[in-house]
């Protein structure tokens, strides 16, 4: 790896999606021991940090857009990301997530907070809790630009690692080694 004194500013965020490629990044076991001599996490479900950031180098993002907030955090991350990586399948192609536009968001949000809710008495939108939902569910690209692919549900492991050990030194890599869709 890259034997310089600047670490690379690495964030990480789940949107629309289960946290499995996040619990694949934990997976990395003691190669995360390695990969944390050359890059200092600034924002991630795993720290606690409130506000992204600004001058990331790179973005680790996992989940499709399915709520006015994500597109308004997508759009953040991308102002002030200089990489971003969509990570698995759901942010690839909406994948699990984007079931809901078989049905729409309105029966989708019916079910979930009217028909099935024991605590919504009032059949009021629980706007206080629930972001407006998007009509449709979008995987990131659709909405920013996005520099790197890395499939999977989840994505492997051993794919993340090989494509943080490759942007790190610089070099390219053929994911195709290590994942392919739906794997």
């Amino acid at each position: 790896m890259k034997d310089s004194l600047k670490k690379l500013r690495l964030a990480t965020i789940w949107l629309d999606g289960c946290s499995g490629c996040h619990m694949s990044i934990l997976d990395m076991d003691e190669r995360l021991v390695e990969i944390a001599q050359y890059v200092d996490v600034v924002y991630s479900p795993y720290v606690d940090t409130k506000e992204f950031p600004k001058d990331v180098d790179l973005t680790i993002v996992e989940g499709a857009l399915s709520t006015d907030h994500d597109i308004k955090i997508i759009k953040q991350i991308r102002q002030n990301s200089k990489l971003i990586l969509a990570l698995g399948d759901c942010a690839i192609t909406g994948n699990i997530s984007a079931l809901k536009n078989l049905f729409g968001s309105e029966a989708v949000l019916k079910r979930g907070y009217f028909d099935l809710a024991d605590i919504n008495a009032s059949g009021a939108y629980p706007s206080q809790i629930v972001p407006k939902l998007l009509d449709k569910v979008l995987p990131l690209h659709e909405v920013v630009k996005v520099d790197y692919f890395l499939p999977g549900c989840p994505a492997p492991s051993e794919a993340i690692y090989a494509m943080l050990k490759a942007l790190i030194e610089g070099k390219e890599i053929n994911i195709s080694d290590y994942t392919r869709f739906g794997k």
